[in-house]
């Protein structure tokens, strides 16, 4: 089609519009021009003027007079130029006053023909050449220009970039990031028509910021803007009136926006790090659900620096074994006398320069970046080998559970995985417990459920754990396979604080007694909460009341003592 296109661009006549009001030289002109071109005659410019609103999309060329009465050819050239739908038309002044050449240039004039028309063949190739330098803008214009805003795309963007900063290098400079919260929404909602208007009304007022703060702006992708501009000091108001300004022209209700931005930049780095800091900077309102921005600042990027060194040394680590699985006992208590019956494995990095890494640092680090699998991959192997060695050693029978991440569940082998593991070590299944978060059922719950199935059916045990922490939890109960429920701390913490929150706890345990899945409360740390949850009727406790996870040498010792009692 493309091919097709440009044959027929290259063969149709252009088409011209000769305008002067002195019949002789429109005549002149036109048989200079009529055997390549379509001519159109206007004798002043309020004609010229209604045929070019009529006739815009088709007109090549204007060749214009400009001393005419009714509206001369001075007025004419400034309506043109501020007109966007005829900014693409190129004008060739018809003039012999070398010094309205100046003034016509400046309203957007982009050749001229002197009086009288005595060398055709230079008119012809002025023309010529004026058309094809107008047509090669109007392509390249097109290509640089996403085709729904209208702003620069991706690629210009950053070429105009670096030429800014050849020409401007001690100008201090911003980078911003804007992305719409939650845009597929929209789509869903009203549909994609309101969607693109929604960009568009954007893109407008992206425009209007960049007329008041000078820079240039791009639609990189979907609902995601970049902005490179002076330096702004204020950045609060000029978010707020820019939220204004898109709240007002959109008409949509809910509408927010989130904003990274990056303060003067470092030239030294590629635009596409500048970029990338703006965009962590953005991303870090991501779990908002109103409009925020937020700065890019020197503890973001000691973080970013930190988070990129635990990623690349993660590999070593795990060769090393700075990774340490610590186990926290859990205690059934619905006898007379709390017992040990199992225990949780949880992660320890012990980094050799860094000291301890708090597992809250780390394992969200490893799920953004899929290293969560590596990680459970061998807390899984060491859980069961130091299952193997306790029964083996002391004759105990310990089962230890282990975290499953939602990533892990998307792992075709997962089943396979397991079974090698606890054939390698001499165990049986309901041995290595498989602890899964409750947002993983919640956000993958038709293909997890046949994933649990199958390592249900071998003989695993399945507990669900944080359950309480996510939105549909009650709901998930009676359709979800699982043998034991785990209720999330954030309950357990609140529970001496009010009878609403006590209720709330005994309302959980009814149901999972109606369901006949036992309850772990984990977190417990003092003494009235455990009284509490006992008489509740809570089956297993997990926390520091009983006790802190600790190194497997510890809890052999532990489990040696409870033995011999």
């Amino acid at each position: 089609m493309e091919t097709i296109s440009r044959r027929e661009n290259e063969t149709r006549k252009r088409n011209v519009l000769v305008v002067d009001d002195e019949m002789i030289n429109r005549m002149i002109l036109g048989h200079i021009l009529k055997d390549e071109y379509e001519i159109s005659y206007a004798s002043d410019g309020k004609q010229a003027l209604e045929m070019v609103e009529k006739n815009y999309d088709s007109l090549s060329i204007i060749l214009l007079d400009l001393m005419m009465p009714v509206m001369d050819g001075f007025e004419l050239l400034g309506i043109l130029h501020q007109d966007k739908r005829c900014k693409h038309i190129p004008v060739i002044v018809l003039t012999s006053e070398k010094n309205a050449e100046i003034r016509s240039l400046q309203l957007g004039a982009v050749d001229f023909i002197p009086k009288p028309y005595d060398m055709p063949e230079v008119i012809r190739a002025r023309v010529k050449r004026s058309i094809k330098l107008a047509e090669e803008n109007t392509l390249l214009n097109a290509v640089k220009n996403d085709s729904l805003t209208g702003l620069y795309n991706k690629e210009f963007f950053f070429q105009y970039v670096m030429d800014h900063d050849k020409f401007h290098p001690t100008l201090q400079t911003d980078v911003l990031v804007l992305n719409i919260n939650r845009f597929h929404i929209v789509n869903e909602l009203y549909g994609h028509k309101t969607g693109d208007d929604l960009l568009k009304s954007i893109a407008g007022s992206i425009r209007l910021f960049l007329k008041h703060n000078v820079g240039l702006a791009c639609r990189c992708y979907s609902d995601t803007f970049y902005f490179y501009i002076a330096h702004q000091e204020n950045y609060q108001q000029l978010f707020l009136d820019f939220i204004s300004e898109v709240d007002k022209r959109s008409g949509l209700p809910g509408i927010s926006l989130r904003i990274g931005i990056y303060e003067n930049c470092d030239k030294q780095l590629s635009v596409d790090q500048r970029i990338d800091r703006a965009a962590r900077a953005c991303n870090t309102c991501r779990k908002t659900y109103t409009s925020s921005y937020a700065l890019y600042d020197k503890e973001l990027s000691e973080k970013e620096l930190f988070g990129e060194r635990l990623i690349r040394e993660t590999n070593r680590a795990l060769r090393e074994k700075q990774f340490q699985v610590h186990y926290q006992p859990k205690y059934n208590i619905e006898g007379d006398k709390p017992v040990m019956t199992s225990a949780e494995a949880l992660i320890r990095w012990i980094h050799p320069e860094l000291g301890r890494i708090n597992p809250g640092v780390f394992i969200p680090l490893f799920e953004e970046n899929g290293l969560i699998q590596k990680l459970d991959n061998y807390v899984w192997n060491e859980a069961a080998r130091q299952i193997a060695e306790w029964k083996n050693e002391l004759g105990i029978n310990l089962p230890v559970s282990v975290n499953v991440s939602r990533i892990d569940t998307f792992n075709p082998k997962l089943e396979e995985e397991f079974l090698e593991i606890i054939q390698k070590n001499g165990l049986s299944p309901n041995e290595l417990m498989l602890e899964i978060t409750e947002s993983a059922y919640s956000k993958n719950s038709s293909g997890l459920i046949e994933v649990i199935d199958k390592l249900r059916s071998d003989g695993f045990i399945i507990e669900m754990d944080d359950f309480g922490s996510g939105y549909s939890s009650l709901n998930m109960l009676s359709s979800m396979p699982i043998d034991i429920l785990k209720l999330d701390m954030g309950f357990i913490r609140k529970i001496c604080d009010s009878d609403k929150n006590k209720r709330m706890v005994e309302i959980i345990l009814e149901i999972a007694r109606y369901l006949s899945v036992p309850v772990v409360a984990e977190g417990v740390e003092t003494e009235e909460q455990y009284q509490i949850l006992k008489a509740m009727g809570c089956n297993v406790i997990q926390g520091y009341y009983f006790a802190k996870p600790m190194p497997p040498e510890e809890l052999k010792q532990k489990l040696i003592a409870e033995k011999a009692q």
